[in-house]
């Protein structure tokens, strides 16, 4: 059936809106980073100060070990993403695909440990990390990382959806296991991999509790925790701060300005068809 033309015209006007909404800090956070320091908290608010100071990014950079923190930042989100990928697809496809005894009892242990809170296992890995002598080290923030329950069950609902031909005709020319996993489900799964992908980056980039736990060390802080230490006690030089921030949000935006296609796909397909 097709919707009249008015009701058309009211989404799209709702989208902008939502849209206009949902940028606006982001744009707030621009605007703020090129301001004076005296002009961040005028009243009544002005937008736009009466000079944009893009000295203000410089100073940020020579104040601020940005580049230092960003690289770690990005270290621990690459490491975690290919190894949780790996770990996830290969979950995923032995649940979706291979038939062995208490098999859904299992997948049901696991994804069960969907419903505990994060704040549950602070206290166990702080005990583990110190135990193993991983405190103030990026394997504290690496290691609990590894593996995935949501990673494995939005991949199997995604294995689940290829056609079992494919299989059977890998199985007929003498394929293994693995070698129907790595030929044929890794290739077919881009669109998945690439929403699991997306939502990894964005979960390990923008972690702030377990690097505020883990470390101690200026060197080996994050981004978010770096970012965190640029407020005083008694004065923050707002925009700098504004600017690193506005400086954090820009790989996350474009990895997905890169990967929305992938993304819309992948969201859509894992959940068509289900045992």
């Amino acid at each position: 059936m097709k919707q009249p033309t008015w009701v058309k015209l009211a989404a799209h006007l709702f989208l902008i809106a939502g849209s206009a909404v949902m940028l606006f800090p982001f744009i707030w956070t621009i605007a703020t980073s090129l301001k004076d320091l005296s002009e961040v908290f005028t009243y009544p608010p002005r937008f736009v100060g009466e000079r944009l100071k893009f000295e203000n990014y410089s100073a940020m950079i020579e104040r601020f070990p940005f580049f230092r923190f960003s690289f770690n930042s990005l270290k621990i989100t690459v490491i975690v993403t290919i190894v949780q990928l790996i770990t996830s697809s290969m979950a995923g496809y032995v649940f979706a695909r291979l038939r062995f005894r208490f098999r859904e009892g299992l997948f049901g242990l696991y994804l069960a440990t969907l419903m505990i809170p994060p704040q549950v296992t602070m206290i166990p890995n702080f005990i583990l990390m110190k135990f193993y002598g991983l405190m103030d080290t990026h394997a504290a923030l690496i290691l609990p990382m590894l593996v995935s329950a949501f990673g494995t069950f939005l991949l199997r609902q995604f294995f689940i959806t290829i056609p079992d031909s494919l299989e059977e005709a890998a199985k007929i020319d003498g394929c293994t296991p693995f070698g129907i996993y790595w030929r044929i489900f890794v290739p077919l799964s881009k669109p998945a991999m690439a929403t699991l992908g997306i939502f990894i980056i964005m979960g390990t980039w923008n972690d702030f509790i377990n690097p505020l736990i883990f470390l101690n060390s200026m060197d080996k802080m994050t981004l978010t925790l770096g970012l965190a230490n640029m407020q005083g006690m008694y004065s923050t030089d707002w925009p700098s701060l504004m600017a690193a921030t506005g400086l954090s949000v820009l790989p996350i935006i474009i990895v997905f300005l890169f990967a929305q296609d992938l993304f819309v796909r992948g969201v859509t397909l894992s959940g068509l068809k289900g045992e």
